[in-house]
């Protein structure tokens, strides 16, 4: 694994969380790692972005962020009110395929669900996947109606010929109800991939080597960490 792109079943369903996790246990392994953020809406030119957020969690890595625009909404619509250039496949699989020649582990953060629009074409981060023959991380909710996102997701990318990595829940409750305990089994089938995580709600609120251990803990072997998913089930599911 040299690409992995991480997309989201939605907005605000811990994507940054999960790529800064992904971040720092690669990192911690001694591993040259970039994190390519293609699109960064809703912030102003000098505000931090989800990028800073990464970085001050996983330490030394390479950033790029392609496009900012201000506006909080998908980026082709963001790109027109701004008046600045739209952003197109091709520039973030150059870029992201540049990076992959130098660095052990390439992160692709995408904005929003997977199909959001980048350009006037109809574009998504499906298509930068596809380009690069990568997998796919999908994020999702914890608790109710993450099945039919997860799902719709998961088809989107089976549809496309992309293979989809598995799903990490990005913000797991404290107090988990019927709903979350139950979507511990119920993900991975809906998702067709294995459940590879599951980070705790807050977890960005914590310092770097805080971070780093929470991420060990709730992040899988294959992403570097000790997360089993049958023991984390059987605490909530017995």
């Amino acid at each position: 694994m040299n690409i992995l792109v991480i997309t989201g079943t939605g907005t605000g369903v811990g994507k940054t969380m999960v790529t800064a996790a992904a971040a720092a246990l690669a990192v911690d392994s001694g591993q040259r790692v970039a994190v390519v953020k293609p699109a960064q809406t809703g912030v102003g030119p000098q505000e931090p972005g989800d990028l800073d957020e990464v970085a001050r969690l996983a330490g030394k890595i390479t950033t790029r962020e392609l496009r900012r625009y201000p506006d909080p909404l998908a980026p082709d619509t963001a790109a027109t009110r701004a008046g600045l250039p739209q952003l197109h496949p091709a520039e973030i699989a150059a870029e992201v395929a540049a990076l992959a020649e130098d660095h052990d582990l390439v992160l692709v953060e995408g904005a929003g669900g997977l199909l959001v629009r980048f350009d006037d074409a109809g574009a998504t981060l499906a298509d930068v996947a596809w380009a690069l023959n990568a997998l796919v991380l999908i994020v999702a909710d914890a608790g109710l109606g993450t099945l039919n996102t997860t799902a719709l997701t998961a088809e989107v990318l089976l549809r496309r010929g992309v293979e989809c990595a598995g799903v990490v829940i990005g913000s797991w409750p404290g107090e988990p109800d019927l709903a979350c305990r139950c979507n511990l089994v119920d993900l991975p089938e809906v998702a067709g991939g294995p459940l590879l995580g599951a980070l705790p709600e807050g977890a960005g609120l914590l310092d770097p080597s805080e971070f780093l251990e929470v991420a060990r803990t709730a992040m899988s072997p294959w992403l570097g960490g000790t997360f089993d998913p049958d023991l984390f089930a059987e605490q909530y599911t017995a």
